[in-house]
């Protein structure tokens, strides 16, 4: 999830890899009205399984990528190792595309929780 100062009711689901990226203007990103999304709380869900990994605002499903079984990495690295990643950006490419707002400083990321489920296979 991807929310940009410059758009305050739209949060993006974005996946990166190295064949879809913002450097060659091939990533994969759904862009959706979220009311509030500055301000007010959410439940951002991600479920990433073999086969798909789908993206949810408020338990609404608003974006999805198809692992495509070529075993190509660089299409679907998703069968790695990974780490959850908060980051409160500033500016930049996206962050700043349309100018920053110093007067919005300071400014703060509210997380309650994030949550991690492993569905065991049998």
């Amino acid at each position: 999830m991807e929310e940009v100062g410059a758009d305050p009711d739209t949060t993006s689901a974005t996946i990166h890899t190295g064949s879809y990226n913002h450097m060659i203007n091939t990533q994969k990103t759904k862009a959706v009205y979220t009311e509030g999304a500055e301000d007010g709380f959410h439940l951002y869900s991600c479920e990433w399984t073999p086969e798909r990994i789908s993206f949810f605002t408020d338990r609404v499903l608003t974006h999805e990528f198809i692992n495509d079984g070529t075993g190509d990495v660089n299409t679907w690295p998703f069968d790695k190792n990974f780490h959850i990643i908060l980051n409160l950006a500033w500016g930049g490419d996206w962050g700043g595309y349309k100018g920053v707002d110093e007067s919005a400083l300071p400014c703060v990321m509210k997380v309650d929780y994030v949550r991690v489920y492993q569905k065991i296979q049998h």
